[in-house]
């Protein structure tokens, strides 16, 4: 949920597990999701576009004096492709040949590099601006890689230079897909000669496939990737409406059908107005297989999955030749170095983790606990005891907790009296989104569809209009009078609760008593102010606390406690407390000798404490939420309200078995809508990809 004061233009996401985090991070999900907001972006204005031109050698590196392709990519400061065209001169400015951009502002030019001469392309860009772009130096011997398509077949062709050093004599050519091996094979070459390798791709699984070429000593000399596209990859559902209504309010319904060859599908269903922008330039094919396994930002990716001709395959290939990518430092593998594992396998679930700081390894047996006091939203209160590691770490993988925990802690041992225990310690820092912030600002996600783009704004404005309006209008002068409650018996109403609440005793209220703030703790500042009770601290150890002859029990938010554990919660974190004189009728067994409760704040009681770390606030999950979906069929006071919802039905967890392979699922229309935009996207249980929209007219 979006907060109502949010002012960004849009949210960012990124989801990984922590084993991820061993290795390349580049390969972790990310996506920002724009949001519309009230008011335009401040930086959405007039820019000047600043363009690039980057030159790729195929393979790697230039060889000089034989044939090499440079692919290359023309793009903007946010990574959006240009066009461009131009020539590419040498060093005593003879042109050499002519180059333009044929897709997405990439293309490719073949010439022979000369050694000891250098290269440079000039250009002018969309807007006629001239530019001066110098490309990459050849190596003066080597060998070259070029990679052609041919059907269901990937020819390899190496081509030696006049001169080259023994290691380079004999190759070994290494295929992997998926990162697995996919095939090896060895060759010979003599210095000025060509070979050449023929590799079957009808069988591999469809995704990139690396092809790297190394010297006799195993170090890579030549590298290229290449996409095989067989098509096994995808399944098509079948969609059958059941029940029209485009009218105002009318029922909706359909039924999704899966081939009755699968075992099991997880969909994913949404229902939007036609009429709105919208983006579908990534879809859950071109992730998978493409961009989840390239660096850099591909544009639109799923395009490329859109036809199966030549057309679109070279295109692709373009893509091949420009994105850069390596997974594999294959200096490392050939060494036998592997990574540095500094995350351990993920548990299934998030748990409630965290290290001790302020100790050393000898200060801890691994036989201490520490103790946990937990007060979670909208529930009631737990203890717990979490062992500690050697290492100080420590982590109960059985505990699941939503939104935000408040978590008092104590630590049991003259060793620890300056420790401090920070939890969650393992997660990832915020997403620094300064890098894409005027990308996003500058850029439409839905590319030029600006009368969908328009409808959609228009429809959340007036949404919005109609929230403010939902709020309440300003009513007539009316004249109340009651007589107001103190700030201690508002307090005792807000977090009294059952036989907590009234009652006879003694009622303190913390928040507005400026001379809390002063006392070293709870039971410091009660001493002399109730009658009879008394309280004795001497040394470090417990309190001691008698009334009338023995022990008065302590709660804590309700909840019973030990006295110690009160000596570590700071007096700016207590509300209120109440002294009950005995006997306490709430108390489970020591109410003989009244009760003292203590609640902590809470809500808008909160106060911030600048310069000191939180380390008793802990974000879990958040709650699952499920999408709102009217029904108009039943009576509902929300259904009185003017409906100008743009989505009209989403649910991401819809599941079909082998012995039920179809899914039912309807929605009612808004008041504004005449056609439906469905989109399916999902995966089987063999494996297969389904992307699939239909309109609804």
């Amino acid at each position: 949920e979006i907060p109502e004061n949010y002012e960004g233009n849009f949210i960012h996401i990124k989801a990984y597990t922590k084993w991820m985090l061993n290795f390349d991070t580049s390969f972790l999900f990310n996506k920002p999701v724009r949001v519309i907001g009230k008011k335009t972006p401040a930086g959405a204005g007039k820019v000047t576009i600043q363009s690039t031109l980057h030159f790729f050698p195929e393979g790697g590196d230039a060889i000089s004096g034989i044939p090499n392709k440079f692919a290359f990519k023309a793009t903007d400061q946010w990574g959006n492709p240009v066009n461009a065209k131009g020539i590419i001169q040498d060093d005593k400015g003879k042109t050499i040949d002519s180059f333009k951009t044929v897709h997405n502002g990439m293309g490719s030019v073949l010439f022979v590099p000369q050694q000891g001469i250098t290269y440079t392309a000039k250009w002018r860009d969309d807007k006629g601006t001239q530019h001066t772009t110098s490309l990459p130096a050849a190596r003066p011997e080597g060998v070259s890689m070029q990679v052609t398509m041919d059907g269901n077949k990937r020819i390899v062709s190496l081509q030696a230079s006049n001169h080259i050093s023994p290691e380079l004599g004999q190759l070994h050519i290494i295929g992997t897909s998926g990162q697995a091996l996919a095939f090896k094979t060895s060759a010979s070459i003599a210095a000025g000669n060509t070979i050449r390798r023929i590799i079957p791709t009808e069988n591999l699984p469809s995704g990139i496939l690396t092809i790297t070429v190394f010297e006799n000593k195993w170090n890579a000399i030549a590298e290229r990737i290449t996409f095989i596209d067989n098509g096994e990859y995808h399944f098509k559902p079948a969609m059958e409406v059941q029940r029209w209504g485009l009218n105002k309010r009318a029922k909706n319904e359909i039924q999704i059908s899966i081939p009755d060859s699968l075992q099991g599908s997880n969909l994913s269903i949404s229902v939007t107005d036609a009429g709105i922008d919208k983006d579908t330039s990534n879809t859950i094919i071109s992730h998978l297989l493409l961009t989840s396994d390239i660096k850099g930002y591909v544009h639109n990716p799923a395009y490329y999955f859109s036809s199966s001709n030549h057309l679109v395959s070279q295109q692709l290939d373009l893509v091949m030749l420009t994105n850069g990518w390596r997974r594999f430092k294959w200096e490392d593998v050939v060494k036998g170095k592997l990574p540095a594992i500094t995350y351990p396998k993920d548990s299934m679930y998030l748990s409630l983790s965290g290290k001790l700081y302020g100790v050393t390894r000898a200060q801890l047996s691994g036989t201490e606990s520490l103790f946990l006091f937990i007060k979670q939203k909208d529930s009631g209160t737990q203890s717990l005891f979490i062992p500690i590691e050697k290492d100080g770490s420590f982590n109960d993988p059985n505990y699941i907790f939503f939104d935000t925990l408040r978590v008092y802690y104590q630590l049991k041992s003259k060793f620890f009296s300056n420790a401090e225990a920070r939890f969650m310690t393992d997660r990832l820092p915020a997403f620094n989104y300064k890098a894409v912030q005027k990308q996003l600002l500058n850029t439409n996600p839905f590319g030029g569809d600006t009368s969908g783009n328009y409808r959609h704004k228009l429809l959340a404005a007036e949404a919005l209009k109609l929230q403010n309006a939902q709020r309440g209008k300003l009513m007539e002068t009316v004249t109340v009078t009651a007589k107001k409650k103190s700030p201690v018996e508002e307090l005792d109403e807000k977090y009294a609760k059952g036989l907590f609440s009234g009652g006879d005793g003694y009622q303190f209220d913390l928040i507005n008593d400026p001379a809390a703030i002063g006392r070293l703790n709870i039971f410091n500042y009660l001493q002399g102010r109730v009658a009879g009770l008394q309280i004795s601290s001497a040394g470090t150890g417990s309190p001691t606390l008698t009334w009338r002859g023995g022990a008065p029990q302590i709660y804590l938010d309700e909840m019973p406690v030990d006295a110690d554990l009160l000596n570590n919660i700071p007096m700016s974190d207590i509300a209120f407390v109440k002294v009950f004189r005995p006997p306490f009728l709430g108390s489970g067994g020591n109410g003989a000798n009244g009760a003292i409760a203590i609640y902590t704040r809470r809500g808008d009681d909160l106060k911030s404490r600048p310069g000191q770390l939180s380390t008793n606030s802990v974000m879990a999950y958040t709650p699952i939420r499920e999408f709102y979906s009217p029904n108009y069929s039943t009576f509902d006071k929300r259904n009185e309200q003017k409906d100008v919802r743009t989505t009209l039905y989403w649910n991401p967890l819809l599941t079909t078995t082998s012995g039920n392979n179809t899914i039912k699922l309807n929605w009612y229309n808004n008041d504004v809508t005449k056609a439906f935009r469905v989109v399916i996207e999902g995966l089987s249980k063999e494996g297969f990809l389904t992307h699939y929209e239909e309109i609804m007219e």
